[in-house]
């Protein structure tokens, strides 16, 4: 049943090309073929892997480039842990303004059980508004208190913005595409 559901995964969706996913995909139904559960297994966590780096750096773009008189610098590793807290993807940059008087940072994590947690805290505007100040961003309502500003988006992301104040962050906040942010994975 795995290895049919696999080929049709592979032949329905367009990942019959060649990248480090459909590779190890392949590598998978093959091992599940010959009856190597061992590697199937192995190869599906490899897949997995892959899957995530590939989130990760679409969730990276999603975060807004400095503007002029900024600088952004990515953190490398931000996802590397999530396995361990129950997976999920993430990106962050930390933004500074030329003189290194004002810097902070910008974080999206995504699929987490974490995110998960924070659902009914701001996945409602009245909730927001008993907790703090809600500002808006297009049609995206987020919470601003205590040099953080935070957003659940599509029920599946958290962002945040955190080490300045309001009034420093807000500006580079409304850079961001809560759109795209939504389906940051889909085509």
């Amino acid at each position: 049943m795995l290895f049919r559901m696999m080929s049709v995964l592979l032949l329905t969706t367009g990942l019959a090309r060649a990248d480090e996913v459909s590779d190890a995909l392949q590598a998978a139904l093959t091992a599940y073929g010959n009856g190597d559960l061992a590697t199937t297994s192995q190869q599906i966590v490899v897949a997995q892997q892959a899957m995530g780096k590939q989130q990760n750096a679409l969730m990276a773009a999603l975060l807004p480039a400095a503007p002029e008189g900024w600088t952004r610098t990515d953190t490398e590793d931000f996802a590397q842990g999530f396995a361990i807290a129950g997976g999920g993807t993430g990106a962050e940059a930390t933004y500074a303004n030329a003189d290194g008087s004002v810097s902070f940072r910008m974080s999206f994590i995504a699929d987490n059980p974490m995110v998960a947690s924070m659902a009914a805290m701001l996945g409602s505007p009245q909730m927001m508004a008993m907790m703090g100040k809600v500002v808006t961003v297009g049609d995206q309502s987020l919470l601003a208190q205590d040099n953080s500003i935070s957003t659940l988006v599509a029920n599946r992301v958290l962002f945040q913005a955190q080490g300045a104040t309001e009034d420093q962050m807000l500006p580079l906040v409304q850079l961001v595409d809560f759109t795209k942010v939504a389906g940051f994975d889909k085509k």
